[in-house]
Parts: C-alpha cells; sequence; structure tokens
C-alpha cells in the first residue's frame, strides 16, 4: 500500500503541474470566467487522480489506466450522479486546446528522453504519422457529417 502512496504523490503533483499549465492555456486563451476555468482545470485533475487511484489497486491492474480515469468521468457527469452539474458546469468552461498544450509537451519530453528509441524508428515513423494522421481526420470529419445530418443542421 504504501508503494501506491508513493506513486501517487509523483502522479498527484504531476496533475496539478498540468491543470497549472492547462489554466494558464486556458487564461491567454478565450475563457472569460478565470475562477471557473480554474476550478475546473483542478476537479478534472482530481477525477484523473481517482482513476490512477483506481488503476494502482491489486487486481484492477488488468485494465489500462486511460480506462480508469475515463470510467470515473463519465460515471461522474451522468445527469443522475449527485452534484454532476455543479462540476459539469465548471469543467465545460477548461477550453479543450487548453488541455492538449502541456499534454504535448510533456509527449515532447517523452520522446526526447527515448530519444535512441526514436533514432531507431527512422524514417519509418513518417508513413506511420501521416496514416495515423490521416485516419483520425477522416474519422472526424464523418462522425461530424453524420451527427450533423441527424441534427439536421446539414
Amino acid at each position: 500500500m504504501l508503494q501506491i502512496f508513493n506513486k501517487m504523490y509523483d502522479m498527484i503533483f504531476i496533475l496539478l503541474v498540468t491543470a497549472a499549465f492547462a489554466w494558464v492555456a486556458n487564461a491567454v486563451g478565450q475563457t472569460p470566467d478565470l475562477m471557473k476555468s480554474s476550478i475546473g482545470c483542478f476537479i478534472l485533475a482530481a477525477l484523473s487522480a481517482v482513476g490512477i487511484f483506481i488503476s494502482l489497486l491489486p487486481g484492477l491492474k488488468k485494465l489500462p489506466m486511460v480506462f480508469w480515469v475515463s470510467a470515473v468521468a463519465v460515471i461522474v457527469s451522468l445527469p443522475g450522479f449527485p452534484g454532476g452539474d455543479v462540476l459539469l458546469s465548471y469543467t465545460k468552461e477548461v477550453n479543450f486546446l487548453a488541455l492538449t498544450t502541456p499534454l504535448l509537451a510533456y509527449a515532447g519530453l517523452s520522446i526526447g528522453k527515448d530519444i535512441e528509441a526514436f533514432k531507431q524508428l527512422s524514417w519509418r515513423i513518417v508513413p506511420v504519422a501521416l496514416a495515423v494522421a490521416a485516419g483520425s481526420f477522416l474519422c472526424a470529419t464523418m462522425l461530424a457529417e453524420v451527427m450533423l445530418h441527424i441534427e439536421g443542421i446539414f
């Protein structure tokens, strides 16, 4: 159990730093209500911490951490969840692009840390990255078209 708390200490520190960076990016961006967006950033960090804690419990490690964080976020945002409306009112003030800024910075640092492994991929990473980007774009476009037709907007 002590090992879980040591990992959680590191994770909570990282989440708080990420929430602070996301708030700064959100403040620079477009959010008019900085107080609500700051609370929203730290609510997102707290929900992530709960999901991370669940993923570290014995017997629940078989599923990835992303699953548990997503499950906690989905459960909390359900309409019948107590206090869910309040949480949603704060988290909707957080701009999605403000969240991606620190995440992309961490991804860059992660690649920089494993530069030898990145060098071994050499040119092969370029077609894979292009295929992933094209596939993501095409799937997002198709989904948007379907939803716009369902809503009767387009």
